[in-house]
């Protein structure tokens, strides 16, 4: 397995992304979507979710095909970055079609970011305005860091961002993954310095940092963010996504390997204040084998685990950040 030559979801065939950042708010959303509908399913492992429209994408529900998955900030407000999308969605004629109506289906999910800094205090809630600018931004090529849904993201002591890997296995079959990452464990070791996900690192694509060389890591809960805070507001949320032909169920199997990522990358996860959420897509492109489901289950994690890494080392400083970056630590 190689990245793909973007190191990007956008790798796989037929997905694009776009992002909406607003630096003056701190927040942000970041849309996936593709020129056709795609089988998507999603696994929520954290306790607190934040979701809408996860229900239909459960294998046992009839609906089979959604047209965009949206990640946000914004707590509760952040889900309304969904309609924005749905907005951008009818007017290109985009939907699930019953009789004259068109029914954009996009599900979302969202991260706290109301406390990140920044001048929250809008008019009018800005997340419909993002969600349909991020769509309106679609492409193959997207930045990282401290843009989009990982705009106001924040880990226990360094902040966080959007990030994104992929991995190219045998077969032409692609994976990647897209995450914000804003958990309320730490990213880094008690250094700051070297990454937990750094066992997994392909060609120093997060600093080339390796692995700490210290024992008995993992008791160490100290959180810059909670000081800070005084609260853990939290959630890491994903999307993984394949050119392999998958069902719903198949891909649900997917997201829940796909954590993994989450609990390599991030020490602790899957909290009772996490509302830890991966989605699985699949365009359907190339048939597989059973047994392949397992590789690309497995390449999903890999990739989700490297992704985390680089949406943080990623980030970049901002006016009244609450936290450091880890460029900013470390030269």
């Amino acid at each position: 397995m190689r990245p793909g030559p973007r190191n990007l979801i956008t790798d796989v065939p037929g997905i694009l992304v776009g992002n909406a950042t607003d630096q003056q708010i701190k927040t942000g959303a970041t849309v996936l979507s593709g020129k056709t509908p795609f089988t998507a399913s999603v696994s929520v492992m954290g306790g607190a979710p934040g979701t809408r429209e996860t229900d239909l994408l459960a294998p046992d529900k009839s609906v089979a095909q959604v047209d965009a998955l949206v990640l946000s900030g914004g707590s509760a407000y952040g889900l309304d970055a969904c309609s924005g999308v749905s907005d951008a969605l009818r007017a290109k004629g985009r939907g699930f079609r019953v009789g004259d109506a068109i029914i954009p289906l996009v599900p979302g999910a969202i991260i706290f970011d109301l406390m990140s800094g920044g001048d929250k205090d809008w008019n009018e809630i800005p997340y419909r305005a993002l969600g349909q600018t991020a769509y309106q931004a679609l492409t193959g090529d997207f930045a990282l860091g401290s843009v989009g849904a990982g705009t106001g993201a924040m880990t226990a002591n360094v902040k966080g961002g959007l990030g994104s890997a992929s991995l190219e296995l045998p077969g032409g079959i692609m994976v990647g993954a897209m995450v914000a990452a804003n958990p309320m464990g730490s990213v880094t070791t008690p250094d700051d310095k070297h990454f937990w996900a750094a066992p997994y690192e392909i060609d120093g694509e997060f600093g080339g940092m390796g692995v700490d060389p210290s024992t008995g890591l993992g008791r160490d809960t100290t959180s810059r963010k909670s000081a800070a805070m005084h609260e853990r507001a939290n959630t890491t949320i994903a999307i993984v996504a394949t050119n392999a032909t998958l069902t719903k169920a198949d891909c649900q199997r997917v997201a829940m390997m796909a954590h993994d990522g989450i609990g390599r990358a991030c020490v602790p996860a899957h909290s009772p204040m996490d509302g830890d959420l991966v989605f699985a897509a699949s365009t359907s492109e190339i048939e597989i084998e059973p047994r392949q489901l397992m590789l690309v289950g497995h390449a999903a994690a890999l990739c989700l685990t490297r992704a985390i890494a680089r949406g943080v080392f990623h980030a970049t400083t901002h006016a009244d950040d609450l936290l450091p970056t880890w460029k900013s630590l470390n030269g």
